[in-house]
């Protein structure tokens, strides 16, 4: 068998199973923000709103912790919750609970273009990390122009997330608004998992013959992959 084509069998069987543990966990880290947008809709009481927000975030790092899960992302996720808290309780806005999630699309959207420039696809970065080949997908022209059209993918959900949050929370719709919010991970993932589609779609059968350690020239990365 093809040692490339392993690697690639490989490569496509870990992407698929993270993006399927990222909508499994979807509906565990939601669990804060769906309490909040409730309890506030129902009670319009923030300070309910919150304590309950922040013992759904508690439970959360709790459980991920009994599941023996890494201890980093269980404690990410309860200070997330800890830092909506403060800015809405600080605040009384409500709508300011989801500030961190739109601030994150927000830079995302500004990003996303310059790291393409640079010739850094975001897909590409994250799916080295998955599949474990780090950067080594730079070296190859096919490769870097497919996570280059994948990573629009990517990136047109964030602006569609984004279009939708922002004129919410300058309206102060705070129910609205969570409504939305609770979707956001579940279309980050499946922009990953269609990203990741039109990639394999655009390398085809394409197989890197260049070895591991010969290095490229990686200057103007997205005049080469743009075309």
């Amino acid at each position: 068998m093809d040692p490339a084509a392993h690697h690639e069998a490989g490569g496509a069987d870990a992407v698929r199973t993270a993006v399927r543990n990222r909508l499994r966990s979807t509906v565990i880290d939601v669990t804060p923000v769906f309490g909040f947008t409730v309890t506030f809709a129902l009670t319009h009481r923030l300070g309910v709103a919150l304590t309950l927000a922040l013992t759904a975030g508690a439970g959360v790092f709790l459980y991920r912790l009994v599941r023996k899960e890494p201890v980093r992302q269980a404690l990410g996720v309860l200070a997330l919750v800890c830092i909506q808290g403060v800015l809405a309780g600080r605040t009384g806005e409500a709508t300011n609970f989801f500030l961190p999630h739109l601030v994150v699309h927000g830079v995302m959207a500004v990003v996303t273009p310059v790291l393409l420039v640079l010739g850094w696809p975001p897909l590409g970065v994250m799916v080295g990390l998955v599949t474990g080949e780090r950067t080594r997908w730079r070296r190859c022209t096919v490769r870097r122009r497919a996570f280059v059209k994948g990573s629009l993918v990517l990136y047109t959900g964030n602006l569609a997330m984004l279009s939708v949050q922002l004129p919410l929370f300058l309206t102060g719709q705070a129910v609205a608004l969570g409504s939305v919010d609770v979707f956001g991970p579940v279309v980050f993932a499946l922009g990953a998992l269609l990203g990741w589609r039109v990639y394999r779609r655009s390398v085809g059968t394409h197989r890197c013959e260049a070895p591991v350690g010969t290095s490229a020239d990686l200057s103007h990365p997205l005049e080469r992959t743009a075309r």
